[in-house]
């Protein structure tokens, strides 16, 4: 082989040698990587060592951490009336769920001061002394925490009962991606020992300012995506005004169980509404509040 080929063939083959070891590093950081992301994700860093403790939680999203609530404050379930056929779903589904069965998340939309959050809290509150089921209660703002709490909660041998109250979305990009990993899961599905409820005042979840104010197309994508969203709670529960059949029927019941010794109090409580603009379980539940402190006795869930 002539001096001239060798000089040209050993620069490339050392090259070659050094490309090759140099892809290999990459591969090998790559890896390192990935791991390292892997673990990252599947430490949550959130602190839920405390579950043992109490069923009824708020998550702080600041510290990562779940505050126990020592008592729910809740009526009992035969003290909400107006809202029957929501009412038998509602403790059905969480029933199945807290034996152990398949259940369905749940939207539960409609009129305001009907009861949508004071239903689930009733619910778990009447199963609660039964059963295995814990509540967490998630701030709308912290959704996007939602998927680190999931991993958090899926090893525990306790059932979780998520619920967000006046769900809506001020950051739709990231909120959807993380709310749809409670409604579907992601590969492995959704942990058998997490339920999601929400409530939220229009069924599709959509803020009215958004389609006023973004451009005409965002909007249309905007209302399509919260549509679909919104599709994959399985239970939709509809809250409506009540007649005035039903808001006097609502201040009898609470008159009653709270034993206000009143009579003739009834014009008196339509006058109340009437002053607040509408009937519902909030507004008869603010009258008797005004009526027990008028004859000096202070009543609470």
């Amino acid at each position: 082989m002539a001096e001239d080929d060798t000089i040209k063939i050993d620069p490339l083959g050392k090259g070659l040698v050094q490309e090759i070891g140099a892809l290999r590093r990459s591969v090998e950081d790559l890896s390192k990587r990935i791991t390292e992301l892997s673990e990252r994700d599947h430490d949550t860093g959130i602190d839920v060592s405390n579950n043992r403790n109490g069923q009824a939680f708020v998550f702080e999203a600041d510290a990562k951490s779940l505050r126990q609530v020592n008592r729910v404050s809740a009526p009992p379930l035969p003290l909400l009336l107006g809202i029957d056929r929501a009412k038998s779903t509602l403790l059905a589904n969480t029933k199945r769920f807290a034996n152990g069965f398949s259940a369905n998340n749940a939207l539960l939309w409609g009129a305001r001061g009907m009861g949508k959050s004071t239903l689930v809290k009733s619910v778990f509150v009447d199963l609660a002394a039964e059963s295995n089921i814990s509540l967490i209660e998630i701030h709308r703002e912290d959704i996007l925490s939602l998927p680190s709490l999931m991993r958090a909660l899926s090893g525990h041998n306790a059932l979780f009962l998520i619920f967000c109250d006046d769900l809506s979305f001020n950051r739709p990009d990231r909120d959807f991606k993380a709310l749809k990993s409670i409604l579907e899961g992601g590969l492995d599905g959704r942990p058998d020992n997490i339920l999601f409820y929400a409530t939220s005042n229009r069924r599709h979840m959509l803020p009215k300012h958004d389609a006023l104010n973004a451009d005409l197309m965002q909007s249309q994508e905007y209302i399509e995506e919260t549509v679909a969203l919104s599709d994959r709670f399985g239970l939709w529960l509809g809250f409506h005004a009540c007649s005035q059949a039903e808001y006097l029927a609502m201040v009898d019941g609470y008159v009653t169980h709270f034993k206000l010794a009143a009579t003739d109090y009834r014009a008196d409580a339509l006058e109340w509404a009437k002053t607040r603009g509408n009937r519902s379980g909030r507004t008869a539940w603010q009258y008797v509040q005004n009526l027990a402190g008028e004859h000096s006795v202070a009543i609470h869930f």
